[in-house]
């Protein structure tokens, strides 16, 4: 999953981006509101953690401004504990959830995790395919119970299929939500990890769509 985070403090972009890249997210940063209004209306993001005291354009005026764009991806404001009218004038320009500063970094990966599980349709951190079973808080995948080690990308990759696995998910799809801007996208690079993926899992659980992508195919469904 690919996250932006928006935070002008550079200490706290800098932690909270190394905490979730720790667990498994691509994750892209700005430090202030223009720059991380216009990440957010070009790139595709699974959710965005957004401060609204920011430079330049506050995150109020910025998630008015993604919101009014038709942008719906899930966005954890940043406030200042005292500050209870932020937070209500944050859920409503849109925000999904929100953190009070100071915080525990832990909270805001298990808030990050609820987002992208409620806008997958999920009701728990375990995803499970017949033998595959997939734990996003521990980023841990297992086969039959037995753990399978898989590198980041190819977690990823996994993680991203399962989320979406009532659809067809295109190459060029899975290379937008999988790398942050500084990765070099060539898309030869999702058929190698499908590969080694489906050595490691049950292969018939990842179908290729030819000229189209992948999908997730429950077991007895091929």
């Amino acid at each position: 999953m690919r996250v932006l985070v928006v935070e002008d403090d550079p200490d706290l972009n800098r932690q909270v981006s190394e905490a979730l890249k720790e667990a498994g997210y691509a994750v892209d940063s700005a430090t202030d509101g223009e720059d991380g209004h216009f990440l957010g209306d070009t790139e595709p993001y699974d959710a965005v953690i957004l401060d609204l005291g920011l430079p330049v354009m506050d995150g109020i005026s910025v998630l008015e401004k993604w919101r009014r764009a038709g942008r719906t991806m899930p966005v954890l404001i940043l406030t200042a504990r005292d500050r209870w009218s932020d937070k209500v004038a944050g859920i409503d320009a849109g925000a999904d959830d929100y953190v009070a500063k100071p915080f525990h970094v832990e909270e805001v990966l298990a808030r990050v995790r609820a987002l992208v599980r409620r806008a997958g349709g999920l009701a728990t951190n375990e995803i499970e395919l017949g033998p595959l079973r997939l734990d996003m808080r521990s980023a841990r995948v297992t086969v039959d119970g037995n753990p399978i080690k898989l590198t980041s990308h190819e977690y990823r990759v996994l993680e991203y299929l399962l989320h979406h696995r009532d659809r067809v998910v295109s190459r060029t799809e899975l290379i937008e939500h999988l790398y942050d801007q500084d990765f070099d996208r060539d898309s030869n690079t999702i058929e190698v990890f499908i590969g080694r993926l489906r050595k490691k899992v049950p292969a018939e659980l990842i179908e290729t769509v030819r000229g189209l992508g992948y999908r997730i195919v429950p077991p007895g469904d091929g």
